[in-house]
């Protein structure tokens, strides 16, 4: 397995100036919770990024990861983040951890955050993120995302006020993460089949019913089950 180091500390002048572009053209483009645009301005995305491709950290554009896997565009993970409707009370549950980006803005904004990520080695490496940023409200899983958190040792973390999928499911999300969804709480996932997604946001009324509406068009890897069984066979970007 091939390793290359993410991150640098003489990259972060530079990465300094081109995070406030980006947090301003997020404000432009019509994201207006300060506590979204706080969150990526603290949150160093070159650190989730392989080194070859720093110099696009903060370009809104959606960014290899390695296992087909990718950060999606800021853009989006602020989009996604708004919609959300977070507060510093809120549990939140991620499907799709990746390199820990997503999860790490969100840790700025929530109480805890609970990730599973299906890829064994995208995991370990978050994990080490996460550590190494000091990041103390962020507990992970390699897991099956489909089947939400799962109870570990005789702990139930579930239901959540929030859920986040970043991975896109065919027609709906899995039932099992609507059953994990606390009522009133909100989930956001992708939906829709490569070319025709569209993200959607879901508010559990009752524990019967929720509503749904549409954000806007996304491109998502395909929300997929069980842990990935072909890591080694693919050069990773990510260490």
């Amino acid at each position: 397995m091939k390793s290359i180091i993410l991150w640098s500390p003489n990259t972060v002048n530079a990465a300094e100036s081109k995070k406030i572009r980006l947090v301003m053209s997020l404000r432009k483009a019509g994201i207006q919770d300060t506590a979204v645009l706080s969150a990526i301005e603290r949150v160093p995305r070159e650190h989730f990024i392989p080194q070859a491709m720093q110099d696009q950290a903060y370009e809104d554009i959606a960014v290899p990861i390695g296992l087909g896997q990718t950060i999606s565009q800021p853009f989006v993970v602020a989009k996604m983040t708004e919609a959300l409707e977070l507060n510093d009370r809120h549990k939140a549950l991620e499907i799709g951890t990746g390199t820990g980006y997503q999860a790490c803005v969100l840790s700025k904004i929530v109480r805890r955050v609970y990730t599973i990520e299906r890829h064994k080695p995208l995991h370990s490496h978050a994990e080490e993120n996460f550590k190494q940023l000091g990041l103390r409200n962020i507990t992970t899983l390699c897991g099956d995302g489909m089947r939400g958190w799962p109870k570990i040792h005789g702990i139930e973390q579930a239901p959540f006020d929030r859920i986040i999928v970043t991975a896109a499911a065919r027609e709906k999300p899995p039932a099992k993460l609507i059953e994990q969804l606390k009522v009133g709480g909100i989930m956001v996932a992708p939906v829709g089949e490569s070319g025709k997604q569209m993200l959607k946001r879901y508010k559990k009324e009752s524990e019967d019913t929720y509503s749904i509406s549409d954000i806007m068009p996304v491109r998502f890897v395909p929300l997929l089950p069980d842990i990935a069984r072909d890591d080694t066979r693919e050069e990773m970007v990510v260490a």
